[in-house]
Formats: C-alpha cells, sequence, structure tokens
C-alpha cells in the first residue's frame, strides 16, 4: 500500500494543529509510522486520501453500528439539514429521542442531551454531588471517562498509550477527591468506603473500552451494589461506549447492575456529537430548571444529531443484530487464537456483544495491570500488517474494535485472511 498523501498531509498539518491531530491516539505515537487521513467511508468500508480501502473496526470508536452513511440515517439526516442547522431553542426531537433511550434504560425516567461523553460524565459527577451533598468520587484505574480534571488519573486508554500516569494542567486539588480503586477488586472499594463518610459516587465502565474490553465478574457487580446502596454511594455507569452495543439499552443489565445515573454517548448519535445523562426522578429533578444543579448548553439537543440520533436507535431496533454480533465476535476470537496457536504466540481474547480486542500476552486479563503485561511491540507488527491487509483497527493495544451491522461474509474472510498474515509476521519479527 501506498500512505504518500497522508504523509503529506501529516506533515502539513504539524503548522496549525497540535501534532497534525485533534484527539492524541490518532497521532499513531504507540503503533508508529504516519497516521492514515480518511477521505470517506461507506457500509462496512473506509478509504483513506491514498485511495487504500479497508474493513472498518474502529467505526469512529463505536458510533458507526449500522455501518458507514447507512441509507435511511442519512435520508433522515438531509431531511433535518432542510429545516435549519441549529435554533438554541428546543425541538420536537428531544423529546422523542429522550423517549426512546429511558424506554431503553428502565433506570432512567429522564435524560439530560449534551454534546460528548465527556460533558455527559463531568455533568454527572455534579449531579450525584448534587444529590448526595459529598464530594468524592471512587474510579478504577484504566477506566477512562473523558477529560474532565477530576477524573484524568489512572485513566486508560490514550493515557495508557502515551505512557503518561496523568496530565499537565490538572492541579492536585482538582483530583483529591477522586480515589482509585481496582477493577474486579471489590476490596480496594471496600478500603476507600471504611475510610472515607464523604464519598458520592463510583463511576465505572459496566465493560471496559480503554484498557481493552474487560468483563466485571459477577460477585465484584454484586457487592459494589450491595455496599454503595448500604453506605448510601450513587453508582454512575459510564455507557459511552456500551450503551446500545451489546442490546437495546445498556450493557449494565446484562450484569445485572443496577446502576443509579448512566452516561451515554456514540451511537446516540448515529456518528454526530451527542452525549446524555439520565436517572430516576428524584435525582435528575435536581438539575436546572427543576433544581439547583446548573447545567447548560447552546448546542445541547442539536435538530441534525437528534434526527441522526432518532433513526440510527429506530433502525437498530428494527434490525436487532446482537445475537449475530455475538456470533461475529466469537467467529474473530476463534481465528485470532488460532492464527495465534499456529505461530506459537501468547494471546488473550477478551469480548462482550459487538466488542472485541485481542492482548498480546500469557496472562487473562481482568484489569488495568494485566492489560498491561500485553506486548505492545507485537501489537505495533500486528496492526501494520492488518492495515497492509485491508483491515482498519484502533492505533492502540488498549482499546476495542468494534463490529457494525455492515460487516459481510466477505469481509469476514478478508478480516480473517489478514489475521493469519498478522500473526506470521509476528512470528517473523518477534518469535525467530
Amino acid at each position: 500500500m501506498n500512505f504518500d498523501r497522508s504523509k503529506r498531509l501529516f506533515e502539513e498539518g504539524q503548522k496549525n494543529l497540535v501534532g497534525a491531530v485533534n484527539s492524541p491516539v490518532r497521532a499513531y505515537k504507540s503503533v508508529g509510522g504516519t497516521p492514515l487521513f480518511i477521505k470517506k467511508a461507506k457500509g462496512s468500508k473506509i478509504i483513506d486520501v491514498d485511495n487504500n480501502q479497508y474493513i472498518d473496526l474502529v467505526l469512529s470508536y463505536g458510533p458507526m453500528i449500522l455501518g458507514h452513511r447507512p441509507k435511511k440515517i442519512e435520508k433522515s439526516i438531509v431531511k433535518a439539514l432542510k429545516n435549519g442547522y441549529t435554533f438554541g431553542a428546543t425541538s420536537a426531537g428531544e423529546i422523542e429521542l429522550a423517549k426512546i433511550i429511558c424506554d431503553a434504560f428502565p433506570s432512567m425516567d429522564k435524560v439530560r442531551f449534551v454534546n460528548s461523553g465527556t460533558e455527559a460524565v463531568l455533568s454527572a459527577l455534579r449531579l450525584a454531588r448534587a444529590f448526595t451533598n459529598k464530594n468524592k468520587i471512587i474510579k478504577f484505574s484504566g477506566c477512562y471517562h473523558g477529560h474532565t480534571d477530576a477524573l484524568l488519573v489512572a485513566a486508560g486508554s490514550g493515557l495508557a498509550t502515551l505512557s503518561l500516569p496523568g496530565s499537565s494542567g490538572v492541579p492536585k486539588e482538582a483530583v483529591q477527591n477522586t480515589l482509585i480503586a481496582e477493577y474486579n477488586n471489590i476490596e480496594k472499594v471496600k478500603n476507600h468506603i471504611n475510610k472515607h463518610d464523604d464519598i458520592a459516587a463510583v463511576i465505572l465502565e459496566p465493560i471496559t473500552g480503554n484498557m481493552g474490553v474487560i468483563v466485571p465478574s459477577p460477585e465484584f457487580i454484586s457487592e459494589l451494589r450491595r455496599i454503595t446502596k448500604e453506605k448510601g454511594i450513587l453508582i454512575i455507569a459510564d455507557e459511552v461506549m456500551t450503551g446500545f452495543r451489546s442490546k437495546f439499552g445498556g450493557a449494565q443489565e446484562l450484569i445485572d447492575l443496577e446502576a443509579d445515573i448512566t452516561c451515554l454517548g456514540k451511537v446516540i448519535g448515529g456518528g454526530f456529537p451527542v452525549g446524555a445523562y439520565g436517572a430516576r426522578n428524584e435525582i435528575m429533578e435536581m438539575v436546572a430548571p427543576l433544581g439547583d444543579m446548573y447545567q447548560a448548553g447552546t448546542l445541547s439537543g442539536n435538530p441534525i444529531a437528534m434526527a441522526s440520533g432518532i433513526a440510527t436507535l429506530k433502525e437498530l431496533k428494527k434490525q436487532n443484530p446482537f445475537d449475530t454480533f455475538n456470533k461475529v465476535a466469537e467467529k474473530i476470537e476463534t481465528i485470532l487464537k488460532e492464527a495465534a496457536k499456529e505461530n506459537n504466540i501468547a494471546l488473550q481474547v477478551n469480548r462482550f456483544g459487538s466488542m472485541i480486542n485481542p492482548f498480546f500476552s500469557k496472562n487473562r486479563v481482568v484489569d488495568f495491570e494485566t492489560a498491561q503485561t500485553s506486548d505492545t511491540e507485537k501489537f505495533k507488527t500486528f496492526f501494520w500488517s492488518m492495515i497492509q491487509n485491508g483491515v482498519f483497527l484502533p492505533p492502540s493495544q488498549f482499546e476495542a474494535w468494534f463490529l457494525s451491522t455492515a460487516l459481510s461474509n466477505k469481509d469476514l474472510k478478508i478480516i480473517e485472511k489478514a489475521i493469519y498474515a498478522a500473526m506470521q509476521a509476528i512470528d517473523q519479527h518477534h518469535n525467530s
């Protein structure tokens, strides 16, 4: 494959963009080489500026669950565009999308739309503190909840990719009320709860996606819910990635987690910038204009984003692809494991619903510490071989892959061929 145009754009972008990107993982620091610049996408395929075509397993990190530019969604967006781009006032689409979401989440009576997952999370934290009149938050190492100051400690994904412990510009005062626990380790949570009587909430990804896909144990979830209820501590489920990806609703239901506040994003905008947070009435009625927890946004509930979200969720409910997603993910897991075994490569594969990823490690991956035992040098080789063989992956060992309904049997055969080639490349470069 030729990447000349991407290389030229990367050099050109250095002048006026920070690192020629607008989100750090796009810089390909963890895999080396030049980032790919994308020109267009359709269905299961994404095409770069050098006209190289790939099967897309990034899907903008999740929202393109129906594939790129499905006809029904595009038609709804075009229709909405003809009525105007933004009003700074309420429109009927906000009510319709809110009803779809609340009907899909038993724990939600009301929802507030915002513009990103980060915005949803920072609002949920403020709401939890307002409702409980407490200040401290427990988060789990390796879980990433956006770049809000209070949670930009022991985060996964981008920070793990760049080997950064936190972020410059975050004062210690901003994180003094943030307590760090280990995912799947209830004793660490209990230690914090026993030491502090002012914990407002525990925030977690029901299924992690930012240190790779990790599923919590049933015992961890049940004990977490029991002890938080006992102490009057809220649970915030960050379903920005997982919402509508394993069922029509939240992953929290599938793991028997009763969340108090849920954060959403990605899929509910169908590719447009949308986030949301929701909860039962007694919590959400703390939010202005009903209560004194203030949060606002001129572009929140943008009519184009609402139209895209409504059309996406209606079509997703109609297609009901979740059993198929499980079967496809299982097939990809089998291919990964067999190809790794054939080439004598230590590999773990974690998956949940339409999220999957391999870890180049001999250790079972259950938390951030075990995720970090992965051989990132092997992942580099794997990543670029997959690219060369026409499969577009997240440029990080610590990011989930995503499936879409647009994947065909032909696509799966290309993915299978690419995986075997990538494992052979690892064997040649690292096992010899």
